[in-house]
């Protein structure tokens, strides 16, 4: 009779084990490009390519030059504040911004940006114990994105589900006001 020493099971496979076992979840390698020179290579060809970039380098930077005033007034106009009511809340690690533009969420690194066309509904929730006010942003093809704001204070839940209200009353249409046209309109016939 003959005994096998060490595992009878086959290494298991999949994506708990291997991320890359799920295609898109990571970046594939990179290729060197062909015309890449190995390390090795003369000092002299490195010394060349960064002067060929230092070059185009400056030729951006002349460009960049021209135009001051037309990269300056588009960074100016996204930063300035709109004329209408806005709405802002954040905290050590969460931030909302609602304004004429739409809602950004922002949460550590990770960004989104909604327009007002986009969104399908803006839900608050206070909690009953706690200061973690949560806002979720619906769209219309059943995706939702909450973001939780620790408060200073509960006193703070009241002021902010105002001041977003406020925000939401005068940009965001939640065609409600289509249906009661629609409506005057048959009473009218």
């Amino acid at each position: 009779m003959e005994q096998r020493i060490g595992a009878n099971s086959k290494p298991l496979e999949g994506a708990g084990f291997d991320p890359a076992f799920i295609p898109g979840l990571t970046s594939p390698a990179s290729a060197e490009p062909e015309d890449a020179a190995p390390e090795d290579a003369a000092p002299e060809a490195a010394e060349a390519k960064a002067a060929e970039a230092a070059e185009a380098g400056a030729e951006e930077a002349g460009a960049k030059a021209v135009e001051p005033e037309a990269g300056d007034a588009a960074d100016d106009d996204e930063e300035e504040p709109s004329e209408g009511p806005a709405f802002e809340a954040a905290d050590r690690r969460a931030r909302i911004v609602a304004d004429a533009t739409g809602v950004r969420l922002a949460l550590d690194e990770e960004k989104c940006e909604f327009r007002w066309e986009e969104i399908g509904a803006v839900e608050t929730e206070a909690p009953r114990f706690g200061k973690r006010f949560t806002i979720t942003v619906h769209t219309p093809d059943r995706r939702w994105y909450p973001i939780e704001i620790e408060a200073t204070s509960r006193s703070r839940f009241k002021e902010w589900e105002e001041q977003l209200d406020a925000v939401l009353d005068a940009y965001f249409d939640d065609g409600a006001d289509a249906s009661e046209d629609d409506d005057t309109d048959t009473d009218a016939e």
